[in-house]
């Protein structure tokens, strides 16, 4: 009796010792960095109550919510949310990041497009350059390693301009308000957002925009593929039931129409309105 006394009390404290080393692991889950661009509105940005909002943010705040994943979302600047991917101390980054050929050959592994853009030349109010020929000679703007930055580098040597790289887009508009550029490219829903918002003495240069991109969300390592997939997954969730226009609507006022696949392309003027 004794023997099997102790048989009883041998596999009790062996199941004790299973369950206590399963429940941490299965009560640990894992939260997801993200990282993203710190002006970028109307994508992300801090509003009058000091928030970190825009329509990046609450996409992934959707999406995350659909998919029943944990994360932390961490603002550091567009070129430092590149390096902290690529240095894996983010897991992705979502920061209005336009899905590339060139950049998909670098590394960089995209979700399905979430929105898609074009990219403008801005110059101040009654400005005399009302076309790229109009630049020969003179200084633009543009923010690194962005599409605007990509879209005036294939025009400068045919339009004999120079170009002045900025860190963040804020910086690069006082830069054209102030002379020191006569110009500066960006995305066009951007650049009409911070013309409105800002009140800023500038305008989008009429049929400079390029054909556009779509956004997308990144990764830039295989080991995050599961949270690419569930950003699809939960993009495709969100679009079906509604959460994708309202958040939209609420960022654009409402001038959002759905596309097939990547939900519109803004003009400036629809901005505007």
């Amino acid at each position: 009796m004794r023997k099997l006394t102790r048989a009883f009390a041998a596999l009790a404290i062996a199941g004790t010792l299973a369950v206590s080393t399963v429940a941490p692991a299965m009560a640990e889950e894992k939260t997801w960095i993200i990282a993203t661009d710190t002006v970028f509105r109307p994508f992300e940005f801090t509003d009058e109550n000091g928030d970190f909002v825009g329509i990046d943010v609450d996409i992934v705040a959707a999406i995350a919510e659909d998919q029943g994943f944990k994360y932390e979302m961490q603002s550091l600047g567009w070129d430092s949310a590149i390096a902290a991917c690529q240095s894996g101390q983010a897991n992705g980054m979502i920061a209005g990041a336009s899905i590339t050929d060139e950049r998909k050959e670098s590394g960089w592994m995209f979700s399905d497009g979430y929105y898609n853009a074009t990219q403008s030349m801005t110059v101040q109010e009654g400005s005399d350059i009302t076309s790229f020929a109009d630049l020969e000679g003179k200084t633009v703007g543009v923010k690194t390693g962005t599409q605007g930055a990509a879209y005036a580098e294939s025009l400068k040597e045919e339009n004999g301009f120079e170009i002045t790289y900025f860190e963040d887009s804020p910086t690069m508009y006082q830069a054209v308000l102030g002379g020191q550029v006569v110009a500066c490219f960006e995305d066009t829903p951007i650049m009409a957002d911070s013309i409105k918002s800002g009140n800023l003495a500038l305008q989008i240069v009429e049929g400079s925009e390029n054909e556009g991109a779509p956004y997308g969300f990144a990764i830039f390592s295989e080991d995050n593929q599961e949270l690419l997939d569930m950003f699809n997954e939960g993009l495709k969730n969100i679009k079906e039931n509604g959460t994708y226009d309202e958040i939209l609507a609420k960022y654009l006022g409402g001038a959002e129409e759905a596309e097939t696949e990547v939900e519109t392309d803004l003009t400036a003027a629809e901005l505007a309105e």
